[in-house]
């Protein structure tokens, strides 16, 4: 193509990037929007087989609807027509893939392994909550920029996880060293068998090399069989035995217990860094030996020392009391107070009306002597004896007092 030809009546391509099994990868310069892509176009040899542009056309469908900072963005995709040849245009990501890392350094470092992988994590989330599965994770197809973001590229045998496969009977879509036990099988991939692949990858970015070197897929699935991998802190000791165990996990060969999605193998790895093992499948007998869950229950599990307050006792002993138990023996009853002496009762109702009867009275005589009293020394009657019957009458007076308050109930 000469350099005045552009592909697409669009894009002029500069240099190839690589080379696939069903594409070639070429950067681009996009000539409408003035920026470089990353164009794949489909083999030629393969444009003439309907399966295979189906097969290809599904991935640009399906990779155009993932818009996530660690997925590979697709642009644009269609057919030449001078060429005939289908092609996908995608965002370019200026940087190394972990295959050109493997190639310059032989091994990464620890912390910066988990990075990678954890990023990739997020990324195969998306797609996993998106309907999508990847089902070729491998080294070329997880590109870093020089931010240090980690992208998965070439999503170009990905298929929605719902839809039926449009592959032919019987035949095996990834890399070989990369594919799960049940893809090797034949059997549809799904989420599982994507953290399966990024488990190899892990594994091989902190050995520098795979964990099964089989020749073939019949040699590959035969050492699958057979058990574990060797341990990679057999490998590399500087491997923190933890973060061993959480890689050991997603390399478990039933699908079912290997991470139950993204999200989780990432936090494994992330505390597999730092020391703290993963909870392991019941049967996966990882690192730092036996199994995860006589590893993690110890003589308590998680779950029962979450719930001990800090510097306290555990809250889960007092939920199994049935009755309550005293800290300290109970006291000695003390001895019942003495009986406070009865009150006198006081006067009912009726006898206070007949006290305050009889007081009116009282008031009411002394009034009337004092009133002849006074007449009675202006006429000149004797003053001993009016005081001689005026204090008859308070003796009488008196008296009824005391008789009614007496008989009072």
């Amino acid at each position: 193509m000469s350099v005045e030809e552009l592909f697409a009546d669009r894009y002029r391509l500069e240099r190839r990037l690589g080379v696939g099994g069903m594409s070639t990868v070429h950067l681009a310069f996009d000539t409408r929007l003035e920026r470089y892509v990353a164009v794949k176009l489909l083999a030629e040899h393969l444009a003439a087989d309907d399966g295979f542009v189906a097969r290809f056309r599904r991935e640009a469908l399906a990779a155009a609807r993932l818009v996530h900072p660690n997925v590979v963005q697709v642009y644009d995709f269609g057919t030449d027509d001078a060429s005939a040849r289908q092609f996908i245009a995608m965002e370019y990501v200026e940087g190394n893939s972990g295959a050109e890392m493997l190639r310059e350094q032989g091994r990464l470092p620890v912390d910066e392994v988990v990075e990678i992988c954890a990023q990739a994590c997020r990324g195969l989330d998306y797609a996993h909550r998106n309907g999508v599965v990847h089902r070729d994770i491998k080294p070329g197809n997880i590109l870093r920029n020089p931010e240090g973001i980690v992208k998965i590229a070439d999503f170009g045998i990905a298929k929605a996880a719902d839809d039926s496969d449009i592959t032919r009977v019987g035949s095996v879509i990834g890399t070989a060293a990369y594919l799960a036990p049940e893809q090797a099988c034949g059997e549809p991939a799904g989420p599982a068998s994507d953290l399966y692949a990024l488990g190899v990858v892990a594994y091989q970015l902190l050995a520098g090399r795979l964990p099964y070197q089989g020749a073939s897929l019949t040699d590959l699935a035969r050492q699958q069989d057979t058990g574990p991998p060797t341990d990679v802190t057999q490998i590399v000791p500087d491997v923190p035995p933890a973060l061993s165990a959480a890689i050991m996990r997603a390399l478990i060969a039933d699908p079912a217990r290997r991470y139950s999605s993204a999200p989780e193998m990432e936090r494994a790895l992330r505390d597999g860094l730092r020391g703290v093992a993963p909870a392991a499948a019941d049967d996966a007998t990882v690192a730092l030996g036996g199994t995860g869950s006589t590893r993690n229950l110890g003589s308590r599990t998680d779950a029962t020392r979450a719930l001990a307050p800090q510097g306290g006792r555990d809250r889960t002993r007092s939920h199994q009391r049935l009755e309550p138990i005293y800290d300290e023996p109970p006291r000695r009853r003390a001895a019942p107070a003495p009986a406070a002496e009865p009150a006198r009762r006081k006067p009912s109702n009726r006898g206070r009306t007949i006290m305050a009867f009889l007081l009116l009275a009282i008031i009411a005589t002394a009034l009337i002597f004092g009133v002849i009293y006074l007449n009675g020394a202006a006429n000149g009657p004797s003053t001993q004896s009016f005081n001689s019957d005026l204090q008859q009458t308070l003796d009488d007076l008196r008296g009824a007092i005391n008789d009614n308050t007496a008989s009072s109930p």
